[in-house]
This record gives C-alpha cells, structure tokens and sequence, in this order.
C-alpha cells in the first residue's frame, strides 16, 4: 500500500440524495472512510429538507424512502456536525482531502450542507475526482471511458456497488488506492 503523503489525509466520500442538486433534492445518506484505512468510517442517514422535491426513481436506486427518513434519518445540521468531528477526530492533524468517484455530484451536496447548516466546510476546496485521475493517469480520451466499468477493468475489485453510501465509500477507497499506486 502506497504511502499518502503526510501532510495530507484522503477520504473517501459518497452520498445518497433524492434529486440531482442540492436546490431539487436533499442529500438523504453519506459514507466515508480514510482512502488509507477504511475501517475508519462514517455513515448517517439524513433527514429530508421538508419543501426539496423528491424523486421516487432515485429513492428506487438507493432504497431509502422519504418516511423512513423522515422518522428515522438525522436532522441535518446534527448529521454535519458528526460528520465535521468524525473528520476532525480521524485527521491526525492532516488537512482532509474530499476524494469521490464523479466527485461534482457528491462534492455539491457535501459543500452545500456544510455551509447551509455549519457555516463552513471542513474540507476548504480540496475535492480530489477519481474519474478525472484515471483520466489523465491512462490518457483516457473521452469523459465516457471513465465509468465506473471502465475503471474496474483496470483496478478490479470484490466489492460491490451498492449504493450504499458506506459501501461505495470503501469500494473507491479501495479503488483510490490502486489508482495512487505508482
């Protein structure tokens, strides 16, 4: 396993939401590990923003429904709050890295959520995309040749993607690993 440099720690993050952007959706689960040990993980399930639209194919792929949600998931500004001690207790000191696979999608939920609801992100602007390193890292031409297939063939793994925040969490931090290798 590669060594990450010290001054920095990479996690991995992915999100489950119930529309495409935070203004038509609510960010409704997100998982995290360190990219270096993912045992060290993060998942909470978040309660909708009441008045945010829903997509009912969207709660179809991730399998979390508005009313378990809204009774069992974690208010909001509570889940961010965990979340922004999970990273500051996880850190050791080093700056945190937002590292995702089609890291636009997770990145604005993530970024938005902390600013609504803490007022600041812990992570500044320091979001790290995977599909655009494999990209430059296997002169891959096209944004479509970095699906998540694509990149798999390359690097296979067991895990599956579930959609599952704390499940693909860990499968691109496995992923991240192999793609940091030199």
């Amino acid at each position: 396993m590669p060594a990450v440099p010290g001054e920095e720690v990479l996690i991995s993050v992915d999100i489950e939401a119930s529309g495409p952007s935070p203004g038509t959706g609510s960010l409704v689960s997100l998982g995290a590990c360190l990219v270096e040990r993912p045992d060290e993980a993060f998942y909470v399930e978040v309660r909708p923003i009441p008045g945010l639209p829903w997509d009912d194919a969207t709660e179809q792929i991730h399998g979390l429904s508005r009313e378990h949600l809204s009774r069992a998931g974690t208010d909001p500004a509570a889940a961010m709050r965990s979340f922004a001690d999970w990273i500051e207790g996880t850190r050791d000191g080093r700056r945190p890295v937002f590292a995702a696979f089609n890291a636009a999608f997770d990145w604005m939920f993530v970024a938005d959520y902390f600013h609504r609801f803490l007022g600041s992100n812990p992570f500044g602007i320091s979001a790290l995309d995977q599909k655009a390193y494999f990209m430059a890292k296997h002169d891959v031409p096209v944004w479509s040749g970095t699906v998540k297939a694509a990149v798999r063939r390359h690097y296979p793994t067991a895990m599956p993607h579930t959609h599952h925040a704390l499940d693909d969490a860990r499968e691109q931090a496995e992923l991240m690993m192999r793609l940091l290798q030199r």
